[in-house]
């Protein structure tokens, strides 16, 4: 029997086969994986330094950089688990993670761009620190804070510890590597737990699969490394030995910059991604070296805008993915119809996937080319959500298919199409979010007895949008909704329009009345275009 890979040996084994191979370019820097090898040694010292040990949970709240991958790849080593904190995120979200998940150690940098870490930490309640020991700060400085939170504050300086291998007894390929956030049905997110294996094995896989080792491949990695697809994308890569290319957060020009110097072969991204890549390139053919540039479609009017790439020979290839089966899990064959191409779904990249079709009313399994609930099977899904017995059970079938709430059908070549969510989650800024969550933080706010939220395309991008139902007598103001909501949620969050209305649209259904939300967002382009034409 094979025995389940760990992180590291993803590592060792371009360690044994060309350890002074780029296998990370950061700016005007490169790492080769003997360099990245003493770095996440480093990492590992560093955490136990920290009094972090096998079993513990360190909190990374940062943007792409080599300190993510390195104390990722650390902690694996010592058999401490890493929980991926979205830069994103604000002091509710960030509350309840450093609560749930009970981290020992919060690792963050002070200040990126707009980004004010401690700002958005303050206000934290003291009961969801009661586990945190100590906040570890990157780039610290004179002007760093001895405390934060009434926590003390320490610099994150790895590389002042030694980088000789020490031991490797508490790394198992069983043991929790990292916890991941998803919106799920739930207000709050759910903590989903992955061992080594499961994502190292992975890597290999969808290395494989979908040419990272390849003679000449390289990865752009555009999306951040707190999710699935930002991880996995630049694990694939690492396991193919195609050299990584990092960006903190996502630029067009710097992208279609780094493209080109680079010429980068792989790289993965939402298509409002792609639409601003491609308004930053320049000629008919600005990326000859792309071969897979997946993405996922959060937004309409995507098949206009593949086919604008495709002319420019810019590959645009669909792929499905989850926290729970994590990203990259299948992607469409890139020699398939136009059409069959860039649709969501694909091959898994594991031939152990199994994937079947679900009748969301009758429960019977559906034969190819019928559409309902998309189950997943496969080495790569997840153990389960942490502390949460009830939704690990809920999402799992009897046979240990995975329930995903999306809704596809089977293709005759073994492919498959993903083509909605099975409820009314809706997308913004590349993540998927439940719109109750929103619509909850708008319910407990003075004068509002009701609301709902959909999404809408604005500058080219998703929106979030509301419409109130007001208290009797009593006005919302969109400007006041909005500063009430910014330091409790994500910004993308946060309603860029609110409009009050009497009552929502419904329909009569089977089940019962249903609020129109399809109707919502007809009625909600309707009247940015009426603000539109009044030059407002």
């Amino acid at each position: 029997m094979t025995a389940l890979p760990t992180l590291n040996a993803l590592l060792d084994a371009n360690l044994a086969a060309h350890p002074a191979r780029t296998a990370f370019i950061d700016g005007d820097a490169t790492l080769s994986y003997a360099q990245f090898d003493a770095l996440a040694e480093q990492g590992a010292r560093w955490l136990e330094a920290q009094g972090i040990g096998a079993g513990d949970r360190v909190a990374v709240w940062l943007v792409n950089r080599i300190e993510w991958l390195t104390l990722l790849f650390g902690a694996a080593r010592i058999g401490a688990t890493v929980v991926a904190v979205n830069t994103r995120y604000r002091r509710l979200e960030v509350q309840h993670i450093l609560a749930k998940s009970r981290a020992k150690l919060l690792v963050l940098q002070l200040n990126f761009r707009k980004i004010d870490f401690p700002a958005e930490l303050q206000g934290v309640s003291p009961d969801a620190l009661a586990a945190l020991e100590t906040i570890a700060v990157i780039d610290s400085d004179h002007a760093t804070p001895r405390s934060l939170l009434g926590k003390p504050v320490v610099a994150c300086d790895s590389r002042r510890f030694p980088a000789t291998r020490i031991r490797r007894d508490a790394e198992r390929a069983d043991a929790p590597l990292i916890l991941f956030t998803t919106s799920g049905t739930t207000k709050a997110p759910k903590l989903v737990i992955h061992p080594q294996h499961t994502v190292a094995g992975h890597s290999r896989r969808a290395a494989q699969a979908y040419g990272f080792d390849a003679p000449g491949a390289a990865m752009l990695a555009a999306l951040p490394f707190c999710g699935v697809f930002g991880l996995n994308g630049a694990l694939a890569a690492f396991a193919g030995a195609a050299p990584v290319v990092l960006i903190d957060t996502f630029d067009g020009p710097e992208a279609a910059r780094l493209i080109q110097t680079h010429r980068v072969t792989h790289t993965f991204g939402s298509d409002e991604m792609y639409r601003r890549l491609s308004d930053a390139a320049h000629g008919d053919r600005p990326f000859p070296s792309a071969r897979v540039f997946g993405f996922a479609a959060f937004q309409p009017g995507v098949s206009h805008l593949a086919l604008q790439l495709a002319a420019r020979g810019i590959p645009l290839i669909g792929l499905y993915g989850s926290s729970e089966v994590q990203a990259l899990f299948a992607l469409q064959k890139p020699e398939s119809p136009f059409e069959h191409r860039i649709e969501g779904g694909g091959v898994p990249a594991a031939s152990a996937a199994r994937v079947r079709i679900r009748d969301i009313e009758t429960g019977e399994l559906l034969p190819v080319g019928k559409s309902g609930e998309i189950e997943i099977a496969s080495p790569g899904n997840f153990t389960g959500y942490l502390d949460n017995p009830d939704a690990t059970a809920d999402a799992l079938t009897d046979d240990g298919f995975f329930r995903t709430g999306d809704i596809g059908r089977l293709r005759e070549d073994g492919s498959f199409v993903y083509e909605t969510r099975k409820g009314d989650a809706i997308r913004l800024a590349g993540f998927l979010v439940n719109p109750v969550e929103i619509e909850d933080e708008l319910k407990s706010l003075d004068g509002v007895d009701d609301a709902q939220v959909v999404s809408i395309e604005l500058d080219g991008q998703p929106r979030p949008v509301a419409f109130v139902i007001a208290h009797a007598g009593q006005t919302v103001h969109a400007t006041e909704v909005a500063d009430a909501l910014k330091p409790r949620m994500a910004l993308f969050k946060v309603p860029v329009r609110v409009w009050s209305i009497d009552a929502f649209p419904v329909t009569q259904s089977s089940n019962g009345v249903k609020i129109q939300r399809a109707r919502l967002r007809e009625m909600a382009v309707e009247r940015v275009q009426a603000e539109c034409a009044a030059g407002h």
